[in-house]
């Protein structure tokens, strides 16, 4: 057994967040295991920018209210709770409704080989607010 000391919490970067967001890194997984967790805090109307994961992702909400959106589907409320799997490759976003905080877990696997997450476009204000029709929305951007 080995009791890891917490790690600091991180500010989530602007290049790939919308809003304020921080993280903490929960799990880490070494050879074998290459299981992530981190513990993601929205602020209201914070939100990840478009991006997919080579080896799929669920998200468990834990307190606050959210969305979420797969590419070319409709923005879904999330709440405390709710424990969400997106496939390998499926781009997607989540982050928090426009007046509520939002925490959740995200656990993904890093692959054998090659980059963990793909990041795209940051999500417009349109989009995230279920307004841009599925005909004008873009091809995230690699």
């Amino acid at each position: 057994m080995e009791i890891q000391p917490k790690q600091p919490t991180v500010k989530a970067p602007p290049e790939t967040f919308t809003g304020d967001a921080w993280f903490d890194v929960i799990a880490k997984g070494e050879e074998p295991s290459r299981i992530r967790v981190s513990l993601v805090r929205f602020a209201p109307s914070a939100r990840n920018a478009w991006h997919a994961h080579a080896v799929g992702q669920t998200v468990h909400v834990l307190d606050g209210l959210g969305m979420i959106q797969s590419k070319g589907g409709t923005v879904v409320e999330i709440r405390p709770g709710d424990t969400i799997r997106t496939p390998p490759g499926e781009w997607h976003w989540h982050g928090a409704a426009p007046e509520h905080f939002m925490t959740h877990l995200a656990m993904w696997e890093a692959p054998a080989e090659g980059p963990e997450t793909e990041w795209g476009e940051l999500v417009a204000d349109a989009e995230y607010l279920g307004q841009e029709s599925k005909s004008t929305q873009k091809e995230p951007s690699v």
